[in-house]
């Protein structure tokens, strides 16, 4: 009998930070992230301030992108290219009203990373590979109170996207330790998670560390 071909190893899916959209007292929330950045894997740390002044955008970037590179986790700006790099993040994320694909590209260069929202729309997630990002973020997948959403993509959207595209994929939404291995299990490579840990009863710290424990038992079943 002809020998098969090994099937390529997927890679575990990983925890994905955005900060909460608004941050009362900096110091305090810098401590509760290096404790949560210490509970177990975290991929990145999208810093999501909204509404918020240039100023404050600021000065949450200085305090915390030291914190998370301790750690080794890579730091996006939300909406902000130009910020971005200024500030010396590892890259941004971008929404569809927010600034071109092309043009944050241009701004941060070759090397940065470079996310797009693409809510539920496969045909936005094409475009964006196609245009050179390195992910695609779909969602809301469950109702969350961190932001308005309009969009409800089913967990086939991950598993379409995770069998045909290289191009990672983010599920982001309303995502909560008892609803993460779902998304995993469907194909998202990474989860991304605002409110199911910054509000998590037991804390921050202890949120990352089930999240770790749940991603980590989805990758020995796949």
């Amino acid at each position: 009998m002809a020998r098969q071909p090994l099937a390529p190893v997927r890679p575990p899916c990983r925890l994905y930070l955005i900060t909460p959209p608004h941050i009362a007292h900096l110091d305090a929330f810098a401590a509760q992230l290096e404790q949560a950045l210490d509970a177990g894997d975290v991929a990145a740390l999208q810093i999501r301030l909204k509404p918020a002044e240039e100023g404050d955008i600021r000065n949450a970037v200085q305090r915390l992108l030291p914190i998370a590179r301790a750690m080794g986790v890579a730091v996006l700006l939300n909406d902000r290219p130009d910020l971005a790099r200024t500030l010396g993040c590892d890259g941004v994320h971008i929404g569809q009203e927010d600034a071109p694909l092309a043009e944050a590209r241009r701004i941060l260069g070759p090397d940065a990373m470079i996310g797009v929202t693409c809510h539920a729309d496969r045909d936005l997630a094409w475009d964006a590979a196609e245009g050179g990002a390195d992910y695609v973020a779909f969602g809301a997948f469950y109702p969350t109170a961190t932001k308005e959403t309009a969009h409800r993509p089913e967990l086939e959207l991950l598993s379409t996207w995770q069998e045909t595209v290289e191009v990672p994929c983010v599920a982001i939404g309303g995502i909560t330790v008892d609803n993460a291995a779902a998304l995993a299990r469907a194909g998202a490579d990474f989860i991304a998670v605002s409110g199911g840990v910054w509000a998590h009863p037991d804390g921050p710290a202890v949120a990352v560390s089930r999240f770790a424990a749940v991603l980590a038992a989805v990758a020995e079943e796949i």
